[in-house]
């Protein structure tokens, strides 16, 4: 398992491009001293300004989405439903968009990841979901902000995905016309 930090050249790709990229690569964060690794298997896109599910749509900057107007490859969480949500912004600085990543596969660490989450790491439906995810991973508020390309959380390389599946975005009813993006990746096994 390669454990070295994907470029920074990396997260300027544009956010379609990126949140297809991230399929397949590990997001490996170091917690308490143990590492704790997940396959990135599904992401979603926001496009800033003009998409109307994203934080930043109208060009709306406030506290809570001011990481989303800087550089790419850095960390926005935020809170849902009690639940950490992880964001990796992306594009150009001042063109507020970012990936969210909506599941993982665990990959290593799983006796800790279990410890984390409160469950067997066997079940299908321990980290696929966003606030899964963070949770086993032991991702919290505190990593807004945080450089990807810098311990204790980062992104490696993984391998390549074998198919992915384009689909719509979820979870985002209010959205009127957005919610019919294809801007949702899966990793299919074939």
């Amino acid at each position: 398992m390669n454990s070295n930090p994907l470029p920074y050249s990396f997260y300027k790709q544009d956010t379609i491009h990126l949140a297809k990229a991230l399929i397949g690569t590990h997001l490996m964060h170091t917690v308490a001293g143990e590492i704790v690794v997940g396959r990135i298997i599904e992401t979603e896109a926001y496009l800033g300004v003009l998409d109307k599910a994203c934080h930043s749509y109208s060009n709306k900057q406030t506290k809570r989405t001011a990481i989303l107007f800087g550089p790419p490859g850095r960390v926005y969480t935020y809170t849902m439903h009690t639940h950490c949500l992880l964001n990796i912004v992306a594009g150009k600085e001042d063109q507020p968009e970012a990936v969210l990543i909506r599941g993982v596969k665990p990959v290593f660490g799983f006796e800790k990841m279990e410890a984390l989450r409160g469950m067997k790491a066997t079940s299908t439906t321990f980290s696929n979901g966003p606030g899964k995810l963070t949770k086993a991973l032991g991702i919290t508020m505190n990593h807004y902000g945080h450089f990807l390309c810098e311990d204790p959380l980062i992104i490696c390389e993984g391998s390549e995905p074998t198919r992915i599946e384009v689909t719509n975005r979820i979870g985002i009813g209010k959205a009127d016309q957005a919610k019919h993006y294809p801007w949702r990746f899966i990793e299919k096994e074939i």
